[in-house]
């Protein structure tokens, strides 16, 4: 183990609340690393309490205090289910039937999942519900996956869609990041992506990144700047331009940073086929520059932090350390096998520091990372958390988990699986497969084909990179790897995607392996 330099955050010598709360936490931090005598041991996931933890609020039920969780149902529903397969544990068969059971119990019936019975469908839950129905759920009856209605859903996202391209988080609600990063991965994982839906949405994004380079949680909408016009009532959209300057509201933030560039990702495909010029556009550079600053220094750990001068939590191991690897695949840098065209030249593979393999690529410390999950990231009792001495919770447990998954793994998009599953699509069953009701408009039925086969190949090219993977402790501490874009498995992500878009996945080849399914009971 390499020696410390445990430098203290410097001040100005004004002291604040906020230079008094981080010099306590770092002296905290400090308390919770090993002794000169232990660090040759290597930290410990103590995967067994962790189970416990997670299999306790399964099955027994959530502490009293989760009712302030009443609208969030299907979120810890999730954030238990995906805790296990991160973990590598499966679950019986009775277990899926009661989750699949209850989870389509909050589907509204007018489209969409409520956060509970009888509850308004919202964004945030229709995400957190079609993620845990990808792990419990399965084709067939009793599945699940029959049983949600698409063309309700659909109805419903396209009542929330707004002038400038964004929408709301429910009939009546405000705009944010998350939810148009949970519509869009929805639509994704559901073959739900049409132009309508998507139209003015890249402008919107690109409108809400800072001058810090992360991302607010909305802009101001284009029609606020628009000169008034008495001809014109407001419900028409003829003189609206989406890629008119709207100022970001907020500061940068990490959750809103990933759904904002995961949602860019995913609306690659679209960018290619229609914007053939004049494309919106993110400034890739600046993004990948502020995620990476968001890691703390040696005192703190390495965790990271999820807005500037804020403290170090284990939640955005997952929101700022995941995403790091998103930013990567946009500028282009060691992108798995040949480069598609147009991400030639965008970047450079950087050499990594010496002392670990001697080897490693990444652009955050992936060794801090993991210590910082390993050492203060776990609670005694089981679960994970925020930082010490905070309790756990079901939220932290499952992102300080997929924090410690992106910085084990490195998944990115290889085009060697791109071509194995090219080589398998079946255009004819993808069209025939419960499109009913998402019909492209007159004429652009070829168009709307290429989209939905883009995004298939796209997203299910996401492959661990051989020879990369990196265990603090020993390899006894792995866990699964996880989809960057959809924070699930990779063997749940194809085959939910695989029973929509009515295809047949190839097998992987051994330098293409997804993560290693599930297992026990």
């Amino acid at each position: 183990m390499t020696e410390r330099h445990l430098r203290s955050t410097p001040t100005d010598g004004y002291a604040t609340p906020t230079s008094h709360i981080q010099a306590a936490t770092e002296q905290i931090l400090r308390s919770h690393l090993p002794s000169a005598s232990e660090a040759n041991q290597g930290p410990v996931l103590q995967k067994n309490i962790h189970l416990q933890y997670l299999l306790r609020n399964l099955v027994q039920g959530f502490p009293e205090r989760y009712t302030s969780q009443d609208a969030s149902q299907p979120w810890l529903i999730f954030w238990t289910l995906q805790g296990f397969s991160v973990l590598g544990v499966g679950l019986d068969d009775q277990t899926k039937k009661r989750a699949i059971e209850t989870l389509l119990a909050l589907q509204h019936p007018e489209g969409g999942f409520g956060g509970g019975p009888g509850q308004a469908a919202h964004l945030l839950p229709t995400y957190a519900a079609v993620c845990a129905l990808a792990i419990v759920g399965r084709p067939g009856e009793g599945g699940g996956w029959e049983v949600i209605d698409r063309q309700k859903m659909y109805k419903f996202f396209m009542s929330l869609k707004q002038q400038d391209g964004s929408f709301l988080v429910m009939h009546h609600g405000e705009v944010d990041m998350r939810g148009i990063y949970c519509l869009i991965t929805v639509a994704t994982m559901l073959n739900m992506l049409t132009p309508e839906l998507l139209a003015g949405v890249p402008e919107f994004i690109a409108s809400c990144q800072t001058y810090e380079g992360g991302f607010g949680n909305a802009s101001f909408p284009g029609w606020v700047f628009e000169e008034d016009d008495p001809e014109r009532d407001g419900s028409s959209t003829d003189s609206f331009n989406p890629s008119s300057p709207r100022p970001p509201l907020g500061e940068a933030h990490g959750g809103y940073t990933f759904c904002a560039t995961a949602t860019w990702v995913l609306l690659q495909p679209y960018l290619r086929l229609y914007y053939p010029s004049s494309a919106p556009a993110i400034n890739r550079s600046a993004l990948l520059r502020w995620l990476t600053q968001m890691q703390g220094i040696p005192a703190e750990i390495g965790g990271f932090r999820g807005r500037t001068n804020k403290l170090v939590d284990g939640c955005y191991s997952w929101w700022v350390g995941g995403c790091v690897v998103l930013a990567e695949t946009l500028l282009g840098i060691g992108l798995g096998g040949d480069r598609r065209p147009e991400e030639r030249g965008k970047g450079e593979e950087h050499a990594g520091e010496d002392g670990w393999d001697d080897v490693d690529d990444s652009l955050f410390d992936r060794r801090a990372l993991q210590e910082y999950i390993l050492y203060a990231g776990q609670h005694p009792a089981g679960g994970l958390r925020d930082k010490p001495p905070k309790p756990s919770d079901s939220y932290h447990t499952l992102y300080c988990l997929s924090g410690l998954s992106a910085a084990q793994h490195r998944v990115i998009p290889h085009d060697a699986r791109r071509a194995e599953v090219l080589a398998s699509w079946r255009g004819d069953i993808a069209k025939e497969k419960k499109c009913a009701g998402l019909a492209a408009p007159s004429g652009d039925g070829e168009i709307l084909e290429n989209l939905r086969r883009e995004i298939f190949l796209d997203t299910l090219s996401w492959s661990e990179e051989e020879g990369t993977v990196k265990y603090v402790g020993g390899s006894g501490n792995r866990v699964n790897a996880t989809h960057p874009l959809f924070n699930l498995t990779v063997t749940h992500s194809e085959a939910i995607m695989a029973y929509f878009y009515g295809q047949t996945l190839p097998v992987r080849k051994p330098h293409h392996a997804a993560s290693t399914p599930p297992t026990g009971k």
